[in-house]
Order: C-alpha cells, then sequence, then structure tokens
C-alpha cells in the first residue's frame, strides 16, 4: 500500500518540562502526609532527583549497496549523476555478473513539473559495453505495473553487429545467451508505437542465472520461418481483433493455412507494400528505431520484421497467442553404413527378460510425429494404423500436395548426398518392427521394442524440418483434439514420440502438450544432439519425458544434449566398434534407400538422441500393455524413484542420464504390480533443483524442499545428508516417518567466486531422492549503487519523519537523523527513486533496511544510536511462475516531498 505524504508537526513538551511538574507534584503529595508513617514534618525522606538526560539524540550509520549492484548512468532522477548512455560510443562500462536498475522512457512521457530529467526529450536507450563468457545469460526485467510500456533488448558483438534480440511486452522477463566468449554492447530500447509509450524502470542482469517466464519473448535467433506468423484468436472475438479494429485480412494478413473457428498460420499479403503494412500494424516508426543502431544481414532484417508483426498481433485484444512459426527438425546422426545385423541395444536395456512377461497389446498405440513412415515396409506394413500427413508447404512436403491422410514418406533430402533419411521409418522401426517375421531380404529382418504395438504414423517432417504449426496439428490429432485433418480421434493415441525439437519454448506448444498430456497421453521426445545443456523444445517441457542416449558401454553420447530436464537415458549409438563386430555401434532398425532413385525398403542404423527416444516409447507401450490405467503422472512417479531405470551415474538422478538407463525388465514388473494395485512407495523431493546466489557481503542463503511420498506403502526417511561441507540439511516440519519440510543452507564463506554443485539426498528403504544445489558465488563490481535516500519512518505507518540524500562514495552512503527525542522509536529505510516519481523501493529500485528487508527493525532512541548499517539491492517482483532466486519485494516508500524528492533534503 502507498502511504500517503508525510505530514508531521512535533508539538511536543519538552522532556525537562515534564520531569519539573512531576517532581512539583511529588513535593505537594509529601508535604500533605500523603507518605511515611503519618506525616512526620521531620522527617529526611527526599525525593530522588532523576539523572540527566540530553535532551536530543541522533541515528547514524552506514549503507552499502550491495556487490553486483549497478544503477544506470542517466536515471530520470535530477539529484542523481548524469553520464549519458545512449549510443555505442557512450555505452556505460560494467563488469558481470552484475544487477543493473534501469530508467528509460520516450519523448514527452515525463513531468516537467515535477523537474524530471527527461520530461521533453525521453532517454529511448541505454547502452552498456561488458565482457562476457560463454553460457551466461542477459536477462531483461520490467514491472509488471509500468502500464503501457514495453522493452526491447539486444546484444551486438564488439564490431556493432547484431548478435540477438528479444521484443517484449508489458511486464515480462526474458533472456538471450551468450555463445562465445567476448566483449559485448548490451542495449535497452524504450518502445513507442500505437499501443506503447514507454517509461519504466528496468532490471538487467547478466550471469549464469537464467530468468524466464511463461511470456514467450520474440527472441532473434531462434529458428523460424521468416514472415509467418502462427495465430490462435480468442474464441469469443474469432473474426475481429478488437472493438474499431480492422480484421486480419485488412491489416495485409494472408491466411496461409486454418481458418474461421481453428487456429491459423499467417503470412503478410502481397496486396500491401511493406511501409503500408506495418503503418496499419501500428508500429512502423517502431520498427524505424528497433533497426536504425548496429549491423545486421538481410536475413536477420527480415526476421525482425516477422518479431514486430507477431508484437503489433500480440497487442490486440482478439489474440490469443501469437507466435513464429518455428523450425522443429529431426533429432539425429546421419547413418554411417547401411546395415548392422545384432541389435545390441535391447540386451542392454534387459528386453529379453521384460519379453518373457509380454510383448505388447494390439491395443496400444504410438503415433510418431516425424517423416512419415514408409508403408509398405516388410517389417512395418502389418503394424500400422490410419496415420496423417500434416505438412502444409509443398516447398517442405517435396509430395506435391499439402495436408491429406497419406503418411508415406517420400524422402526428405536430409539424409547423404541428398537422399532421404527415412527417420521416421528408422524411429517406428525401434518401437514396433515385426518379430519373428520372415522378410526375405538378404538382410533379413528387425526386432521391435513391443512386437504386437501398433504404430501411428504422423508426417510433419521434410525437407528443411518441419514447423510448429504443423507438428501441433498433428499433437492435437493424436491426442483426439481438434485439428486442420477434420478427423477427431474417438481415443487418443497412448504414447507420443517426438525424435525432433529445437532451441525455443513457446506459449503455443506449451499448451498443446499440456492438453496432450490432459488426454492421459505420455510424451516421449529426444533431448537433442547438442552435446550441451542446452534446453531443447519439447524434450525440456514439464509435460514431456526427456531422453539423452547412451552408448554400447553404457557412458553418456558425445553428441547428447544433457542438463536438469533429462529425464530418462536410452541406447542412442555411437561411431565406434567396441564389441569388436566390425560394424558401428549404431541402432538398428528399419529405413528405406533412394539413393538410386526408387526407395529400396531394408534395414540400416542410425545414431542420435532420436534413436534412444523410441527405446523408452516403446517401452512405455509394453507398461501400457499389462497397465492400461497408467497415466503420465503414474508413469513419472514410478520413473522417479527408479523403478523403471538402472542407475549408471551419480546415485539418485543426475543431469546426464536423468533417473537413469531405461530397464525394460524393471518397467513391465514395475507396470504388473501397479496393473493390480500393489503401488511401491515412491519417495520424491520438491523442488528438485535450487540455484542459491551468494556474495562476500552475504555468504549464507537458505531455502526450503519438501520430502513426500508420492506411491503407496508407509516408509520412513531414514537418512538425509548432504555430500559438500558448505551446504547443511536440517528438518523444519516434518512428521514421525520424516515427511515434510526441511532447510537447506549454504555457506559461502571459503569458496572462491564462480559456480559450485552439491547434493542432497534423503534415503528411504523404497528408494533415494535427491535435491541438486547449485551456487552461484560473485565478485564486486566496481560501479556504486547510484544516488541514495536514507529515510527515517513512523514504524506504525511508515511515513517518513525525516530523510536524506547522498551520491555517495564507492557505493558507500553515511547517514545521520539529529534532533531525536528520548524514547521515540523509528525504523530506518534506504534505496534510489530511478525514475524519480517519489517513492523509493519499487521495482527495479534499490531498497534496504535496517538491519534487513526481511526483517526491518525497530530503533528506539534512548542514546545516541551509532553503527545503524545496513544495505541495500535492487528489488524484483518475480512472478511465481519464475524459477530464481529468492527476493523480498517491500512496500515502496514515499519521500517527505513527493513532489520534488531532491528538494530540503537534509544533507
Amino acid at each position: 500500500m502507498l502511504v500517503q505524504k508525510a505530514k508531521i508537526f512535533l508539538h511536543k513538551m519538552e522532556l525537562k518540562t515534564v520531569l519539573v511538574l512531576i517532581c512539583l507534584i511529588l513535593a505537594i503529595i509529601g508535604c500533605n502526609g500523603g507518605g511515611g508513617d503519618g506525616g512526620d514534618e521531620d522527617s529526611d525522606t527526599f525525593p530522588v532527583e532523576a539523572e540527566p538526560i540530553s535532551e536530543t539524540y541522533s541515528i547514524s550509520g552506514t549503507v552499502t549497496s550491495a556487490e553486483h549492484m549497478v544503477t544506470d548512468s542517466d536515471v530520470n532522477d535530477p539529484s542523481a549523476a548524469y553520464a549519458t548512455n545512449n549510443s555505442f560510443a557512450a555505452a556505460q562500462e560494467i563488469s558481470a555478473p552484475v544487477t543493473v536498475s534501469g530508467f528509460v522512457n520516450v519523448d514527452n512521457t515525463g513531468n516537467i513539473q515535477n523537474g524530471d530529467r527527461f520530461a521533453v526529450n525521453g532517454d529511448k536507450n541505454d547502452f552498456f559495453l561488458v565482457t562476457l563468457t560463454t553460457g551466461m545469460y542477459v536477462s531483461l526485467y520490467m514491472p509488471e505495473n509500468s502500464g503501457q510500456s514495453g522493452l526491447n533488448l539486444y546484444l551486438y558483438d564488439e564490431g556493432q553487429n547484431l548478435v540477438d534480440a528479444a521484443l517484449f511486452s508489458q511486464g515480462v522477463v526474458g533472456s538471450l545467451t551468450v555463445s562465445s566468449d567476448g566483449t559485448y554492447y548490451v542495449r535497452v530500447e524504450a518502445v513507442s508505437d500505437r499501443f506503447t509509450q514507454t517509461i519504466t524502470t528496468y532490471a538487467l542482469t547478466m550471469g549464469l542465472t537464467e530468468t524466464m517466464t511463461s511470456q514467450y519473448p520474440l527472441r532473434l535467433s531462434n529458428e523460424f520461418m521468416p514472415g509467418e506468423v502462427l495465430v490462435r484468436c480468442r474464441q469469443e472475438e474469432e473474426s475481429v481483433l478488437g472493438p474499431h479494429a480492422p480484421d486480419l485480412s485488412t491489416m495485409g494478413f494472408n491466411t496461409k493455412a486454418g481458418g474461421s473457428g481453428r487456429d491459423r498460420l499467417l503470412n503478410r499479403s502481397d496486396l500491401l507494400d511493406k511501409d503500408t503494412f506495418f503503418e496499419n500494424l501500428g508500429v512502423q516508426a517502431a520498427l524505424k528505431g528497433s533497426l536504425e543502431s548496429g549491423n545486421m544481414t538481410a536475413e536477420t532484417r527480415q526476421k525482425m520484421e516477422t518479431l514486430w508483426m507477431i508484437r503489433a498481433l500480440r497487442n490486440q485484444s482478439g489474440i490469443q497467442i501469437a507466435e513464429p512459426n518455428y523450425i522443429r527438425k529431426a533429432l539425429s546422426k546421419i547413418p554411417d553404413d547401411p546395415y548392422y545385423t545384432y541389435q545390441w541395444h535391447y540386451p542392454l536395456i534387459n528386453l529379453p527378460k521384460a519379453w518373457d512377461i509380454t510383448t505388447g497389446s494390439s491395443d496400444v498405440v504410438v503415433a510418431v510425429v516425424d517423416t512419415g513412415v514408409l508403408l509398405d515396409h516388410p517389417d512395418l506394413a502389418g503394424q500400422l494404423v490410419d496415420g496423417y500427413d500434416f505438412i502444409s508447404s509443398t516447398r517442405i512436403s517435396l509430395d506435391g500436395d499439402g495436408i491429406d491422410n497419406d503418411p508415406d514418406d517420400p524422402g526428405d533430402q536430409e539424409g547423404v548426398d541428398g537422399a532421404g533419411s527415412f527417420h521416421g521409418t528408422h524411429v517406428a522401426g525401434t518401437i514396433a518392427a515385426l518379430t519373428n517375421n520372415t522378410a526375405d531380404d538378404e538382410e533379413g529382418g528387425v526386432a521391435g521394442i513391443a512386437w504386437n504395438v501398433k504404430v501411428m504414423p504422423l508426417r510433419v517432417l521434410g525437407y528443411g524440418g518441419g514447423t510448429t504449426y504443423d507438428i501441433m496439428e498433428a499433437v492435437k490429432y493424436a491426442a483426439g483434439l481438434d485439428n486442420d485433418s477434420g478427423i477427431i480421434l474417438a481415443e487418443p493415441v497412448d504414447i507420443i514420440n517426438a525424435s525432433l525439437g529445437g532451441e525455443i519454448a513457446t506459449e503455443y506448444e506449451q499448451e498443446i502438450y499440456a492438453e496432450a498430456r490432459a488426454q492421459g497421453v505420455i510424451i516421449i521426445a529426444a533431448a537433442g544432439n547438442g552435446g550441451s545443456d542446452t534446453k531443447m523444445y519439447p524434450a525440456a517441457y514439464d509435460d514431456v519425458v526427456s531422453v539423452s542416449a547412451v552408448t554400447i558401454d553404457k557412458s553418456l553420447a558425445s553428441y547428447s544434449s544433457y542438463g536438469d530436464t533429462i529425464d530418462v537415458a536410452a541406447p542412442g549409438g555411437s561411431s565406434t566398434d567396441i564389441n569388436g563386430d566390425g560394424y558401428t555401434d549404431g541402432i538398428l532398425s528399419t529405413i528405406g534407400d533412394d539413393s538410386n532413385g526408387a526407395i529400396k525398403m531394408g534395414y540400416a542404423f542410425s545414431i542420435g538422441t532420436s534413436m534412444a527416444a523410441p527405446h523408452v516409447s516403446g517401452v512405455v507401450a509394453l507398461m501400457k500393455s499389462i497397465y492400461p490405467d497408467m497415466t503420465p503422472d503414474i508413469f513419472e512417479t514410478l520413473l522417479a524413484a527408479e523403478y523403471l531405470t538402472q542407475d549408471i551415474g551419480d546415485t539418485g538422478r543426475d543431469n546426464s542420464f536423468g533417473y537413469g538407463l531405461i530397464d525394460a525388465y524393471k518397467a513391465v514388473v514395475a507396470a504388473q504390480e501397479g496393473g493390480s494395485g500393489d503401488m511401491p512407495a515412491v519417495i520424491s523431493v520438491s523442488p528438485a533443483n535450487l540455484n542459491m546466489v551468494t556474495s562476500s557481503e552475504n555468504p549464507t542463503q537458505s531455502t526450503t524442499v519438501t520430502v513426500k511420498n508420492s506411491g503407496g506403502g508407509d516408509p520412513t526417511i531414514t537418512d538425509f545428508y548432504s555430500d559438500v561441507a558448505w551446504m547443511s540439511v536440517q528438518p523444519s516440519d516434518v512428521d514421525a516417518y520424516g515427511f515434510g519440510t526441511y532447510t537447506v543452507s549454504v555457506n559461502s564463506i571459503d569458496l572462491s567466486a564462480g559456480t559450485d554443485t552439491g547434493t542432497v539426498t534423503f534415503e528411504s528403504e523404497s528408494n533415494n531422492a535427491e535435491v541438486s544445489v547449485v551456487i552461484q558465488v560473485g565478485t564486486a563490481n566496481a560501479t556504486n549503487g547510484g544516488y541514495h535516500y536514507i529515510l527515517l519512518l513512523d514504524p506504525d505507518t511508515l511515513t517518513t519523519v525525516s530523510q536524506v540524500g547522498s551520491i555517495g562514495e564507492e557505493g558507500v552512503y553515511d547517514y545521520n537523523f539529529s534532533d531525536l527525542s528520548y524514547g521515540k522509536t523509528y525504523v530506518v529505510y534506504a534505496g534510489t527513486d530511478v525514475d524519480h516519481d517519489g517513492f523509493i523501493c519499487e521495482d527495479a529500485e534499490a531498497c534496504g533496511a535496517y538491519i534487513s528487508l526481511d526483517g526491518p527493525v525497530e530503533i528506539t532512541v534512548t542514546e545516541n544510536m551509532e553503527h545503524m548499517d545496513f544495505s541495500t539491492d535492487i528489488t524484483i517482483s518475480l512472478p511465481t511462475t519464475i524459477t530464481s532466486q529468492s527476493v523480498t519485494t517491500p512496500t515502496p516508500i514515499q519521500l517527505k516531498s513527493a513532489a520534488q524528492p531532491s528538494v530540503n533534503l537534509k544533507l
């Protein structure tokens, strides 16, 4: 709640006068015989005189801005030091890791009467010069209460070439990733268009922590179809974008796919020139400003124009979702050799023992969302149910037409020397190729994991990959949701295998995958072949099971992605010959060969996480065959308890193998138990990953985790511990079985600057659960925290009684409040007012309190109160959907002279 302007008048009786009156009263009582043994006039008892007490006292101390905290050099507060940073040449030099408290605005958005520094001529751009290392994130946050404001974030290399950019709407957070070590320019831009007149504070962080929300910022570096926009209209306003707004066609859009009442794919109509088109969208001037700084290629410019199209649509009331049409690609390696006669990867996951229990049921259907399938392959022809081709572009489909009911794979020119990869055929064969069949070509047939399970081929990938729109139509089809085919399945499939992906998360995809999961579909996806911890989607979505790849010796494949979103590992192969049979250690499955024109059916091996994912899909199909009621939640619970895997990495879950290597035998046994109603105990912990940030000034951090039994039985926590000396764990609120909340604490006092990791383990008779902890220890930044106001406040109303202002020295600010009466109680706050609105402690501004912002301590004046020292840091009210370090958002505090906060300060 915002407090009112202080109107305090100290008309108080001086303490000396009060003491005199008290003495007079006591004297009168004594003379009237009110005490003693009857009022003896000769009594030698006299009133005791109080010790002399000073008339007034003071409160003084030092405020220190936090390490890594920097203030933009040209904020709106006229009391703050000023140095322009609105160009490459004037870029403000800073060092990472860092958090910047900044301010930008467009022309004529300030208040002249208030004395705003940028009342008329705005501060449209802030440039920063910083050295960054590979894997760092540049994250921008704008307060949610910024009205009609919008920011854009740009990253340029040392040569001022645009490397990446992101366009944001109001109240958002988003990040750019640094791909290589170097010196960079970071630009924050205030947006001015038909919808937005920006005046706002912001927080800009650069470090190892990525801060993202479900707002889905528009990022330049992502791979998408230039000029195309994927749109979902609000149902109540399907044909109209908003009150009195023109419809899509009038604005200059052409509908490529979809239509009224359904999702659609748009592009710019040829009937309008580009300038008129963007003028109709209301962003022509803003687009020009966006592109005027730095250097960029023609392709980069076209992609930026696409992002501005989408940003304009997101501001229309009738649009629920507007996103790029992202490119997804098959996640496999190019085959090295054509054939391989031994499928070593099946014994590796104990599949033969599982076959003694089940070989699958024809009632179970796995949708393979991929390049389609060779429908006439002898090892697949009897294993398929009707599918569909959802590729809408003939340039991608290479079959001469748009979507239809023929998912046959004509080849995609993505294999060797322009031959087709027949990627989906290979995936389908791993899941459910005919086994013990009598294929009569010389290579013979191969075995599938789930012999009797059916595969639904859904074609979405062709030349160059496939688009978000087409892939999501296939997912909707498989899940029994409305889609472009006009066919709605009476029963959703059981499993979706998605051996494809890309690096960008989208709101549209996440919604569709969540809807598919809500239909009971278990979604399995390849983790990616980047050989890094870069997240790939859809695998990294919460509703999807992410599969990394192992080699024949159960080590992580060199190409396999890894990281905190990996759920499970499976065989993906490698270009080795560890077993010495003369053939590469790839994954053998069904394939086609069109290198000589006509497609020849055959068998070959491939390598990649695309090959690992169908191993998991096949095992899940076996489980569903004997446990039809197994839901996505039940499957993930069993997986997290390691009832389905071999633990081949670090004990418990790790970032290479997730919960371990899939074990077909253990999985079908667990399914048998689940199907019989005898669900085993499953110990789980939430959250399973913690990120703690410390500094030399604040070396300790604590947070809580919750341990519970997600399965059956009546287990007990038998032990809990940390594996590193700088971290401890203690019970906070647990029951007799050890379930409840635990406090995890870290202390970096003996750690060097950088990143360290540790694990907290909870043990039980059934399984162990782990919490992965990352601690980031910072180093000091030379730049100070900006102009500070230190406020003496009434503790009950937070009304400002007195205040001082200081430019400080290297982030240190001395303060002194004098003439304070004995016995009065106060609290002391400090912070910046970068937007010059008369309040400190607002979002993206510095804030602190004595002793701490988490627990302000009341100071009762009994003497000169010295060394009332505390610190300030930048406040960020992160939405609950963000995973980030714990932050405290204080109530904004009004300065004593709100109209002119820099006037009459007691310096």
